[in-house]
């Protein structure tokens, strides 16, 4: 991992799945500078995380999550500030963070989750072929059909042009039912970096300051 932190004093942390990608293509750097530079937000770390075999450990793996929750984010929370953290992801990055935070709910205060890879046999038969589908169809399944659920608030963008929007609006609709204090987006893009990066502000933000009040 990699850690951003301000020059002002923070006890806030905000970790992102594919950590070093989201900053330079992304652009989650640049945001997170200018956003506590400008005083939208509370300042804040910034936790770039990245992993090997990211298929498989972003794919809904219990063994991932339970590393994230358990080992990983106590040492962070050690060294930088004790709240819990806001987790960040695209695409199975995002799914990663959804499925960390049902499996251990206290280590997250809120998710920001753009263009999850929330895969349903139904809408995605041309992702079947990916070696890890039926996982996260599975998990996918669970969470459609839960009624309840260890609710925080959590931001969803997608691009309106992309694949995956039939699933992220279905993913909205189910945590909503949940008590996830939800906000969902579509962005005027596909699965691109650019669409992730320009759906920052305000969604990002606003997760930000939802949490982060005080």
């Amino acid at each position: 991992m990699r850690v951003w932190s301000p020059r002002v004093g923070a006890d806030r942390v905000l970790v992102a799945h594919d950590g070093p990608e989201y900053d330079r293509r992304g652009g989650l750097g640049r945001f997170t500078a200018a956003s506590i530079g400008s005083g939208r937000v509370s300042p804040y770390h910034l936790v770039l995380l990245e992993t090997a075999d990211r298929d498989r450990r972003y794919s809904a793996d219990p063994g991932y999550a339970r590393a994230l929750a358990l080992e990983a984010l106590p040492r962070i929370r050690a060294r930088l500030g004790g709240r819990p953290v806001i987790g960040a992801g695209v695409s199975l990055g995002a799914l990663a963070m959804l499925h960390a935070q049902r499996r251990h709910p206290q280590a997250f205060a809120g998710v920001f989750l753009q263009s999850g890879s929330y895969f349903q046999a139904r809408h995605d038969h041309q992702e079947s072929g990916f070696r890890h589908f039926r996982r996260i169809v599975r998990f996918t399944s669970r969470m459609r059909h839960e009624t309840a659920g260890p609710a925080i608030p959590a931001t969803l963008t997608c691009g309106a042009a992309e694949e995956n929007l039939a699933n992220n609006r279905d993913m909205a609709d189910a945590l909503r039912i949940q008590g996830y204090a939800v906000a969902f987006a579509e962005n005027p893009d596909a699965h691109t970096w650019t669409g992730w990066r320009d759906a920052l502000h305000p969604h990002l933000t606003d997760l930000l300051q939802r949490v982060w009040r005080d």
